[in-house]
């Protein structure tokens, strides 16, 4: 019952945390908002007993969120940081929620379809070791990850390195 109650708490903190995040105007409690979410889900590691999982959590992404404060203090404009809200249309709003509601309706075809949810509901008596999991982390045959993890690193490295030379050009511009 304590398990099922701490799920509850963590996921209405998760869930909160992620609508403030996405709707809020200024970046700076938005990442906070992220970093609520963060160590939500790092809540849910602990809460399933995966403490690797947890530390993990807390320290790769905890602090891939200290460099986002980093980015975002040097990247965005000090008007940005002071609150300068930019206006919405009403028709991107519009288009943005019929985007969005497509979207929605062919996820649930598609789940429907496939009875995916009746086979996710049954669960497995069956522990995962966790030396199953590092290998599926770091593997390189077939579902296992270290090939996704590498590719997504060079983008990401791809778009801080891109911020940069955008900030550069920038600061060149008041220069002259």
């Amino acid at each position: 019952m304590a398990n099922y109650v701490m799920f509850c708490i963590l996921a209405v903190v998760i869930l909160g945390s992620a609508v403030l995040c996405v709707t809020t105007k200024r970046i700076m409690r938005a990442a906070t908002f992220l970093l609520f979410v963060l160590f939500g889900v790092a809540g849910l590691y602990f809460l399933l007993d995966y403490t690797f999982l947890g530390a993990a959590q807390i320290s790769i992404y905890a602090g891939g969120v200290t460099m986002l404060y980093v980015f975002a203090i040097q990247l965005v404009g000090k008007r940005s940081l002071q609150g300068l809200i930019e206006r919405l249309k009403g028709s991107r709003v519009a288009f943005g929620a019929i985007i969005s509601l497509i979207g929605l309706a062919t996820v649930c075809v598609v789940l429907l379809k496939n009875k995916f949810m009746f086979a996710a509901c049954q669960v497995s008596d069956v522990e995962v070791p966790m030396n199953e999991i590092g290998h599926a982390l770091v593997g390189a045959d077939k579902y296992q990850y270290v090939l996704p993890f590498e590719l997504i690193s060079v983008f990401l490295l791809a778009c801080i390195i891109g911020g940069l030379a955008i900030a550069r050009k920038d600061s060149v511009r008041k220069e002259e």
